[in-house]
């Protein structure tokens, strides 16, 4: 008599009837000999444009590999251009609700890259980025010096200036000049007099090392002195650079930092146009120290860019230079051709940007990215997958198919480091604002021009929209809020670790072997339908707490 049951005994149970059973040790060996394709699609397949239509990254998934390592064996590693590389793939937008100097360093001290905007005069976004530059540095070869004369009052200013209070002080206030002390916060911090010179509370039982000493070496005389600041000094005892504690113990809480190998000094980028104006504008980001100029353009395949990128190339070789934005490989292969470092590849699939809805032009994201990286990987060309990132998810699709960086904008607007102030919004939730560069509210901003007659036609707004002569403004953005994210130093931890999961569900240990899988056709996509997608959310509860990190 069968049992219906409990234990079947010796009675097999069979999923069909009269179904004959094979040997379940030999199921790997039927996958290989019986199935001659792998499951799912691959992405050309996917991303074909006259089957599928244009995808977006909500449209499809990636299927799960085999996982046979932990998530911290992940590597993140990737090139922003042809010669830098940064240890995590996220990049922080151009725009003025976005990238600033705090964003940018902090971006960059996480293992990633900051894009100075340029809504703003020159002497502005120069400022900002020698701020990046000077933030840490192994040796810093351009510290701020102070002459005997400086007053006290005058330090504290620059104190609230540069946002550090060691300054160097030398006879006549210049580097290669004889040291004579070291002014601290502390020396000036509770000092009587502002108007009294800087000699009156400096410092002057000094340790120094001599020029030609090593990093290694010269962290060791600072471990070893208890003091803030070390002066690197030649036989003669002038200042030649200066070593700070603060920054050996940034190097502790951030060992993925971009840096330069020869300076240690921070990776810092930022955007220009393509304007007359915007070379003299460059020329002063240059001498402030950029490493990688953004040409901030909504369509890149053109005239002015193509121009402005062999100009740099001819007057700048040693700085990189990142094009667009193009979506299709017609537009790269112009850029590329003009002799390009990197790619930004997107058109109206940002957060707050209506390009694709007011002017009918542009590609959804998805489409955009596989088909200009996949045409630019031939020539050795990176590139940013620009608009569209809502979480971590979509920073793996990115990169999936064939990004090397994703830039987000939205997703870092409402963080701590990113400009403006937080305010309640009406529902009493904490929010910061957040604009696209192409709003109105960004393109009648007057900072670029400093406030003059002249400040449409400097506006980065109008720029990167070719709208700097327009009597009436055409918005291809809008203005809103966003919530409150914290600060990047939580957050953008998050976003890698999820990366580093999210890889190891795929099966890969890191993003060359992702992309070598994808054109490989080992790592396998699926179409979502709109059911799919529902079904791949949060459904079927009465309430829920979304928190996404602790």
């Amino acid at each position: 008599m069968p049992l219906t049951n409990g234990d079947i005994g010796a009675n097999p149970a069979y999923l069909l009837p009269g179904q004959k059973l094979m040997d379940y040790t030999k199921a790997l060996e039927v996958l290989e000999k019986e199935y001659t394709t792998r499951d799912g699609l691959d992405a050309k397949s996917l991303l074909d444009s006259q089957k599928n239509g244009g995808l977006t990254y909500n449209d499809f998934l990636i299927l799960p590999g085999y996982i046979g390592f932990p998530a911290s064996e992940v590597a993140l590693d990737t090139p922003v251009t042809k010669r830098i590389s940064l240890k995590t793939p996220l990049v922080s937008s151009p725009m003025d609700t976005v990238t600033e100097h705090s964003m940018a360093i902090h971006m960059a001290l996480l293992g990633g890259l900051g894009v100075v905007h340029h809504n703003c005069s020159a002497e502005d976004q120069a400022e900002m980025v020698r701020k990046v530059k000077r933030f840490e540095n192994g040796f810093i070869l351009d510290p701020v010096v102070l002459s005997p004369t400086t007053t006290v009052g005058e330090a504290r200013q620059l104190k609230e200036k540069w946002g550090f209070g060691g300054f160097p002080v030398t006879e006549n206030g210049r580097l290669r000049s004889k040291l004579v002390g070291m002014i601290t916060n502390r020396d000036i911090q509770f000092h009587p007099s502002l108007d009294e010179p800087v000699t009156s509370a400096m410092s002057t039982d000094l340790v120094t090392a001599p020029s030609g000493t090593t990093l290694t070496e010269a962290n060791a005389v600072l471990s070893r002195s208890k003091k803030g600041k070390l002066p690197i000094v030649d036989s003669d005892g002038n200042l030649v650079s200066l070593l700070s504690r603060s920054d050996l113990m940034k190097n502790l809480h951030y060992p993925l930092a971009s840096k330069l190998p020869h300076s240690k000094q921070l990776i810092c980028a930022a955007a220009v146009g393509t304007r007359p104006d915007d070379r003299v504008r460059l020329q002063q980001l240059v001498d402030a120290g950029l490493d990688i100029v953004v040409l901030d353009s909504s369509q890149g395949n053109s005239v002015f860019q193509i121009e402005m990128i062999k100009y740099i190339k001819e007057k700048y070789p040693q700085l990189d230079v990142i094009g667009g934005n193009v979506v299709t490989r017609e537009q790269a292969a112009s850029l590329i051709a003009a002799g390009v470092d990197g790619l930004r590849i997107g058109m109206g699939s940002g957060s707050a940007c209506i390009t694709q809805e007011v002017m009918a032009v542009g590609r959804p994201q998805a489409a955009s990215v596989f088909n200009v990286s996949s045409f630019a990987a031939r020539f050795g060309v990176p590139c940013i997958a620009d608009g569209g990132i809502q979480n971590v998810g979509h920073i793996v699709k990115g990169l999936a198919l064939g990004a090397s960086t994703v830039m987000m904008g939205g997703l870092l607007a409402g963080t701590t480091e990113s400009p403006g102030n937080y305010f309640v919004s009406r529902e009493g939730q904490l929010v910061k604002a957040y604009r696209g560069m192409g709003s109105i509210d960004a393109m009648e901003d007057k900072k670029a021009g400093s406030g003059g007659k002249n400040s449409k036609q400097s506006n980065a707004g109008t720029a990167r929209y070719f709208s700097e002569g327009d009597r009436l403004l055409v918005a291809q953005g809008v203005s809103g809020s966003v919530l409150d994210r914290g600060s990047v130093t939580k957050f953008v931890p998050y976003l890698i670790a999820g990366l580093q999961h999210s890889l190891q569900d795929i099966g890969v240990k890191s993003l060359p072997k992702l992309r070598q899988g994808v054109l490989d056709g080992e790592v396998r996509f699926e179409l979502r339908t709109v059911s799919a997608q529902a079904e791949g959310n949060v459904h079927g509860l009465h309430s829920f707490d979304k928190k996404l990190y602790s």
